[in-house]
């Protein structure tokens, strides 16, 4: 188990993989009007996508055609004190082939605000990081016997240029 030097351990790609197909929510984070927008959606994880329905007229369908966003989930558990976090980094892009729409429509993904939303978003999770939490005593034991490292970020290259951080 590799621990980051706040004593987090950082998990790889295939567990934030992992970890995000289980959380019904996620935030994602993008620019409206040069400013950053936060925003929680339900999702499907699908392969190495996210996939959002949103309305086709929204400020998050307008916001993210072919933008670089951020995407992250968690769970947390107060009373344990453990917890995981995932933040991934891509591109959206809205989805118009018709075959990909009728695809995406038979994922188990339902839009929990109300209204119309047969709108998609795909994003492109091509960096993806993320920490557990380890509970009080436990993370104490572990941060002792194992070194830290600020490592921890799975990525592959944005399309014609070199990975960012």
């Amino acid at each position: 188990m590799q621990l980051d030097s706040s004593g987090f351990e950082v998990l790889s790609r295939e567990e934030c993989l992992g970890l995000l197909s289980t959380a019904p929510i996620g935030r994602i984070v993008f620019t409206d009007h040069a400013l950053p927008a936060v925003q929680p959606v339900n999702f499907q994880l699908n392969g190495h996508s996210i996939v959002i329905r949103t309305a086709i007229g929204s400020k998050l369908a307008a916001a993210t055609r072919h933008a670089v966003v951020a995407f992250e989930a968690d769970q947390f558990d107060p009373e344990l004190r453990t917890g995981w976090s995932v933040t991934t980094v891509g591109r959206a892009r809205a989805v118009t082939d018709p075959d990909e729409i009728n695809r995406l429509t038979a994922l188990p993904l339902t839009a929990w605000a109300p209204g119309s939303r047969d709108h998609y978003i795909v994003v492109d999770a091509e960096q993806v990081s993320g920490r557990r939490i380890i509970g009080g005593a436990v993370a104490r034991r572990q941060a002792h016997s194992a070194p830290a490292t600020e490592a921890g970020h799975a990525e592959k290259p944005f399309a014609g240029g070199p990975a960012c951080r």
